[in-house]
């Protein structure tokens, strides 16, 4: 274990989910070797097999079946689970990397996330896998409904700016997105955090990447996912991982059926 970096007691690091239970661990963990945080939650439906970290707190929450119902619980109930003045939320394929890139001004906002290139019209920031939101951005999207199946950071970030805004929501601005997280812009190497299957198995070895792709459910990567995944491994050289890909996706046509 690492050294903890920098002290974060006004964010709570916390994860949610259902599925990937073991790799979302490893994510909370990854990034409280990082960073000493205020509170680590895990807020799933049940425990994962091994012992949990002890720096990091198991809550019941019922179970999320779909991604709509993993939005719904983000938008609608994160709030009650979180004291401090903003969360950093984590998943399974996005955490921490460098505590040290941390920078005080991520905290003047209620909403940071990787940039979105493929939105060009200003309101490309942000991802939600790998984002940091104040309780008052939570305490916001508690009382809107949400009947869409939009993901929750899309819901927040483009069809929900504008409410938003006008209730004093502020959003980090690209330049401020950039030094906090990336996906799918080329990375500079000093961020503080990252998302993306595509990016983590650039940190793994050929055995780790395929042992975290066999630990996890089926249907937790879509197809698409899955054949990035693919071209990606066998240009890293990585058959053994490749193959488990391709029988994933062999899978998934069976579920299909």
């Amino acid at each position: 274990m690492g050294p903890a970096y920098i002290k974060l007691p006004e964010v709570t690091l916390v994860a949610v989910t259902s599925v990937a239970l073991e790799a979302t661990v490893r994510a909370l963990t990854a990034s409280l070797d990082q960073a000493e945080f205020g509170k680590a939650l895990l807020l799933s439906d049940r425990l994962p097999r091994t012992a949990l970290d002890p720096r990091i707190q198991w809550r019941e929450i019922h179970p999320l079946k779909t991604r709509s119902d993993y939005s719904r619980f983000l938008l609608r109930e994160l709030v009650d689970h979180i004291t401090t003045s903003h969360a950093l939320c984590v998943q399974w394929d996005g955490y921490v990397l460098d505590g040290k890139a941390w920078n005080r001004v991520f905290l003047d906002y209620d909403y940071i996330g990787a940039i979105w290139p493929h939105f060009r019209d200003g309101w490309n920031v942000g991802n939600g896998g790998f984002s940091l939101r104040s309780r008052r951005l939570l305490r916001a999207t508690a009382d809107l409904a949400y009947d869409t199946a939009q993901p929750e950071d899309v819901f927040i970030c483009r069809t929900l700016r504008t409410a938003l805004e006008q209730a004093g929501i502020r959003f980090a601005p690209e330049a401020v997105a950039k030094l906090f997280a990336y996906e799918r812009t080329r990375p500079t190497g000093n961020e503080f955090g990252f998302h993306g299957s595509f990016n983590l198995i650039r940190f793994l070895d050929p055995k780790e990447a395929t042992l975290l792709l066999q630990s996890l459910e089926p249907r937790v990567l879509t197809r698409s996912e899955h054949k990035e995944l693919l071209l990606l491994a066998i240009k890293r050289g990585y058959v053994g991982t490749a193959l488990v890909i391709l029988l994933r996706l062999l899978e998934q046509k069976q579920l299909m059926r």
